[in-house]
């Protein structure tokens, strides 16, 4: 079912943790569904990744496509980092079965959402970067309706 890459990226995440300060943080995801992924950069002066951290919530494929994705950014420039596609995950983890396949969008929605935070705090504009659609935030409270 899973590739021994996936299975590799499941068992022994690279880069999990987070960073301090970081140049751009960015999550996404849906608590309803379970699967939410947060991706820290610390990007250099000259728009270099120089490290990149993450950590999810989810299923295996999510926490093998964040592990993936970060090492895909890592040492890239922005518009490097900006041409990595869900696609490239799932062919850097030699392929997901298709249900899985939402958890390499989510991981390059997440590069995006960060890539999108470090442009507003330096108040740059980032080629091709839209603003993220899913974008969570701990601190709003959930409405309900009654």
């Amino acid at each position: 079912m899973y590739s021994e890459k996936v299975m590799d990226h499941f068992q022994n995440p690279r880069n999990v943790g987070e960073i301090e300060n970081a140049s751009g943080v960015g999550t996404v995801g849906n608590a309803k569904c379970g699967d939410i992924m947060r991706i820290y950069l610390d990007i250099d002066e000259n728009h270099i990744i120089k490290d990149v951290k993450f950590k999810t919530f989810g299923c295996g494929a999510a926490v093998a496509t964040s592990s993936m994705a970060t090492e895909l950014v890592k040492g890239k420039t922005i518009e490097e980092a900006m041409k990595i596609t869900n696609r490239a995950v799932m062919e850097a983890l030699d392929g997901l079965p298709p249900v899985k396949v939402h958890c390499s969008l989510l991981a390059e929605e997440a590069i995006h959402a960060a890539l999108w935070d470090y442009a507003e705090k330096h108040g740059i504009v980032i080629e091709g970067l839209e603003k993220p659609k899913s974008d969570i935030h701990e601190d709003e409270e959930e409405k309900e309706e009654y």
